[in-house]
């Protein structure tokens, strides 16, 4: 686990109805190493930030006002056909905005995310 850094964002954490459901996604998806805290939590890395996923019967989505995690990859196309194979429901199509394209997804545990590119 990297230092922690003053002022920066250190954590996150993230509701889902399964968090097994959750980290198998994101293990096959893009490959974030997991760590299990018994059956209603699992902590990730992704290289970068780490976090965490909660059982919850909530979960986030932009149409309830929740934050959006955004993930970056450089094969926009690739991953939404991976989404898809793994069990995620697109809930908002690829569109483009200034600086890129994206597309936004309910992964399996429920909780909605972004993955964007900028080519």
């Amino acid at each position: 686990m990297p230092a922690s850094i003053p002022n920066t964002i250190d954590y996150v954490e993230i509701p889902s109805r399964d968090v097994q459901k959750s980290r198998a996604f994101f293990e096959a998806f893009v490959g974030w190493k997991f760590t299990d805290y018994g059956p209603d939590y699992v902590s990730f890395e992704d290289g970068r930030i780490n976090g965490g996923f909660f059982t919850s019967d909530k979960v986030s989505s932009t149409a309830s006002g929740s934050a959006l995690a955004v993930i970056f990859t450089p094969d926009l196309e690739r991953f939404r056909e991976k989404t898809i194979k793994l069990g995620a429901t697109i809930t908002r199509d690829t569109f483009s905005f200034p600086g890129g394209r994206r597309f936004q997804f309910a992964e399996p545990g429920g909780s909605e995310f972004s993955i964007w590119t900028d080519k």
